[in-house]
């Protein structure tokens, strides 16, 4: 009995994958918790492994086409050949319910050569040969209605990548490129979701931005005294994203609406503090979450976010550890940008921006001198967010991380 390869349940906030990539091809023997596919989503690739061993039967779902909980391949029992049949032949003769005559036992007409030609073949699919004098089907036989009859419903599979079209559907070879040279690519989903003008946070909130700029001089210097300490105590560095996170906190627990969520006609107030860190990977933009942010030390921050931007990279996080942040933090500073409109994680109300440092002259009492400065942004969404409350939270990060005691007593 055939057993059915589903997409997976994939969260509260993932309604659909795309078929990214079949590991095995329809014949292939497949081990009990063999990986067969790899979903993408908008967020995180899944892994769809066997649940049983056997063969796969059927491909429903070709690279590129998408699937919300449905049925995407068959597993049947057995081994990759039975019968001296191999298992392509059988699932296509299955599929074309055209398999009248298989090269096996219940054949007594054919020849053991001619069997094992029917099998590989495929000419199990259709009329058998008919039987020579001898009254049994031979290589002759086989040979005579080859050339009499049409070509052959098995045909052999052109690579996957001359058949990849710009939708990403399987079909007919694309056609081949000029001599100045053009490839197709398929949007991978993550890409296509981003893709997607103006966005979808910016298309169901009314999404502002206000900036600031943090004088960074009080952290980089305790940073400079204190990071071989705090490395050899714990194995990681103190970098500036532990000193946002718990800015973060202390000012979400000053403005708590912009810790909740919008739900139809109520607002979800959360108690708890759930912080995404938006990593940067080779198709964008993932943001893990670190749970409980307020509850966690500088130390086990730095390590935590580590561990989740190394696996994030790698493709190795689950869907768990992308669901359920209450706030999220991007640094477009790494990669150079001096100020930017982060755009919200929906349902999420606000992120933070943060941006490159850099010297700049600022006036500071009555002097003019030169100080490391970051531009900091933050955008809200305008129908639970008042543009007063905006201002003073992102006040309140910036009064925080200026004064590291502060940030200690109250992040």
């Amino acid at each position: 009995m055939a057993v059915e390869v589903r997409v997976p349940t994939l969260g509260e906030s993932i309604v659909e994958a795309t078929v990214g990539k079949w590991l095995k091809r329809v014949g292939d023997a497949v081990a009990a918790g063999e990986t067969l596919v790899d979903l993408e989503t908008d967020k995180v690739s899944v892994e769809v492994t066997a649940g049983k061993a056997g063969v796969l039967e059927q491909i429903i779902k070709g690279e590129g086409e998408r699937g919300r909980r449905r049925v995407i391949g068959t597993l049947g029992a057995g081994a990759a050949r039975q019968n001296g049949v191999s298992a392509p032949a059988a699932a296509a003769c299955r599929s074309a319910n055209a398999c009248r005559a298989a090269a096996d036992e219940r054949d007594a007409r054919a020849t053991p050569v001619a069997r094992r030609i029917l099998a590989e073949e495929a000419l199990i699919c259709g009329r058998s040969p008919a039987a020579g004098r001898s009254g049994r089907v031979t290589k002759e036989d086989i040979a005579t209605q080859q050339a009499q009859r049409p070509p052959r419903l098995l045909q052999p599979q052109p690579s996957r990548a001359a058949t990849r079209t710009a939708s990403g559907r399987t079909g007919a070879p694309a056609p081949a490129a000029d001599s100045r040279g053009e490839e197709r690519v398929r949007l991978t989903r993550r890409r296509q979701t981003i893709a997607q003008p103006p966005g979808r946070a910016q298309h169901n909130a009314a999404m502002l931005t206000t900036f600031n700029e943090i004088d960074m001089t009080a952290v980089m210097e305790l940073r400079k005294r204190r990071k071989d300490t705090f490395k050899e105590r714990h194995g990681i560095g103190l970098g500036f994203m532990s000193f946002f996170t718990r800015a973060v906190v202390g000012a979400l627990k000053a403005f708590p609406m912009l810790n909740a969520e919008l739900q139809g006609s109520e607002i979800v107030l959360k108690r708890y503090y759930d912080i995404g860190i938006a990593v940067g990977v080779e198709e964008g933009l993932v943001v893990p979450v670190l749970r409980d942010a307020d509850r966690k030390s500088f130390a086990q921050i730095e390590r935590e976010i580590a561990d989740l931007a190394g696996r994030a990279r790698d493709g190795k996080l689950t869907l768990a550890e992308l669901q359920g942040g209450t706030f999220t933090i991007t640094n477009g500073g790494v990669f150079g940008s001096l100020m930017s409109t982060p755009i919200l994680n929906a349902p999420q109300v606000g992120i933070l921006g943060m941006h490159k440092i850099e010297e700049r002259p600022i006036a500071l009492n009555g002097q003019v001198v030169i100080r490391p400065m970051m531009y900091v942004a933050l955008s809200y969404d305008h129908r639970l967010i008042d543009g007063s409350t905006s201002v003073r939270f992102l006040v309140r990060v910036k009064e925080l991380v200026e004064d590291p005691e502060a940030l200690l007593l109250e992040g």
